[in-house]
């Protein structure tokens, strides 16, 4: 199979094209940096912002490449991942409309309320949670529209080595020596599904395997007690904050009123606290992955596993930094 991936040297796109060439395909890489940085058979330098001029025989198209953040300009995001998206579709159509798998989000589904086993059967809200999960449901309307095999794959809450979206902002947080507990009225433990991001590689190069068509939320099927769990790991990381128990409602307004402040007076610069990240803490979101199982079958690497392999990565990239800084180097 000859592969094409957009985002090829992000944190997802990279584990697919690594994943794709443990196959055997040929991937050609697309991101904007000037050199690959993951195993690709070839490489093309191009923003997806931009049109894509250039032409390619692929059996495949794996579209990856996106703005991925809680809190950032509306247009920007409408530039990455709607233009881009559309310049992808654009693209597929005049070069012979190979199988299109767009990489897109769960949190097209979600409301600031707990929601319970969904599925992808699931209504989608009118009023999406905030620009990001905007332009992605923007982006699968797109893909939905090609008149080729399209596929959308919802990842929820993926993690791991490289990871620049999830743990980073966990770190920060737990950097200033606590963890903010984010409880509701009704003082249930949030229950949430995570990814590793091993698995969702191994998920999108199954679903070309298997021609799979329409959309499918991909987790690993294993549902946690939030909060239990974040601090298991960031204590196996080394860190050890104090939980701060906030009360919910007191928390949401405090993100909208540092929303409404960064957007009007700091150019969108990403505040400490924002309304996805309150939403992400103090609500329960699990997924049913009956389809998912039975298109594309059981995680490629367990939960258990994949936090495992995350603390065995962040203990070597510590080690590595430490040597430097007692080299001087």
């Amino acid at each position: 199979m000859r592969l094409l991936i957009t985002g090829s040297n992000g944190f997802i796109g990279g584990r697919i094209a690594a994943a794709a060439g443990e196959r055997g395909w040929d991937v050609i890489g697309l991101g904007r940096a000037a050199s690959a940085t993951a195993p690709v058979t070839s490489y093309i330098r191009h923003d997806v912002r931009v049109r894509l001029a250039f032409a390619e025989p692929v059996d495949a198209v794996v579209h990856c490449a996106a703005l991925a953040s809680p809190w950032a300009r509306p247009s920007a995001f409408t530039t990455t991942n709607v233009q881009g998206t559309a310049h992808v579709v654009d693209w597929c159509l005049r070069n012979g409309r190979p199988h299109l798998i767009l990489v897109s989000s769960t949190s097209v589904l979600y409301r600031h309320a707990d929601q319970l086993d969904l599925t992808e059967q699931s209504p989608v809200p009118a009023k999406q949670i905030n620009a990001y999960s905007r332009s992605k449901l923007a982006a699968e309307r797109l893909v939905e529209s090609y008149p080729g095999r399209w596929t959308v794959l919802r990842p929820r809450a993926v993690f791991g080595p490289g990871d620049t979206t999830l743990l980073p902002r966990v770190l920060a947080v737990a950097n200033r020596g606590f963890l903010p507990v984010l409880e509701s009225a009704r003082g249930r433990p949030v229950v949430c599904d995570l990814t590793y991001v091993d698995t969702i590689a191994q998920y999108v190069v199954t679903a070309l395997d298997r021609q799979a068509a329409g959309t499918y939320n991909l987790s690993n099927g294993e549902q946690v007690e939030l909060y239990p769990f974040l601090l298991d790991v960031l204590r196996r990381l080394g860190y050890a904050p104090r939980p701060r128990r906030i009360p919910l409602r007191a928390a949401m307004a405090s993100a909208a009123m540092a929303e409404l402040v960064s957007a009007r007076l700091l150019g969108y610069r990403e505040p400490p606290l924002t309304r996805f990240g309150v939403s992400m803490l103090g609500y329960s979101r699990t997924f049913n992955p009956a389809k998912c199982r039975r298109d594309l079958g059981a995680p490629a690497v367990s939960l258990a596993e994949g936090v495992d392999r995350l603390v065995a990565a962040h203990a070597v990239a510590r080690r590595r930094r430490d040597g430097h800084l007692a080299t001087g180097s």
